[in-house]
């Protein structure tokens, strides 16, 4: 169990500095980009990525509510 949790440490330190490098490309492409068209592009699939989680957990949290109300 110990391990597990150890490797699950681990990894998770080591992620930051992979999305990092991600990030850094994606800024280079945005910034060879004249039209801005792919900017935009990557600007929409961020605001995709960062409501999904919270229509789900509202979603969620609505039907526990109408589980537990009747």
């Amino acid at each position: 169990m110990n391990r597990k949790l150890l490797l699950v440490v681990v990894l998770l330190l080591l992620l930051p500095s992979l999305a990092e490098a991600q990030c850094a490309m994606c800024r280079a492409v945005v910034e060879s980009e004249a039209d801005g068209k792919t900017a935009q592009g990557i600007n929409n699939g961020i605001v995709y990525l960062m409501a999904l989680p919270y229509v789900l957990v509202a979603g969620l949290f609505y039907f526990i509510y109408r589980k537990m109300r009747g």
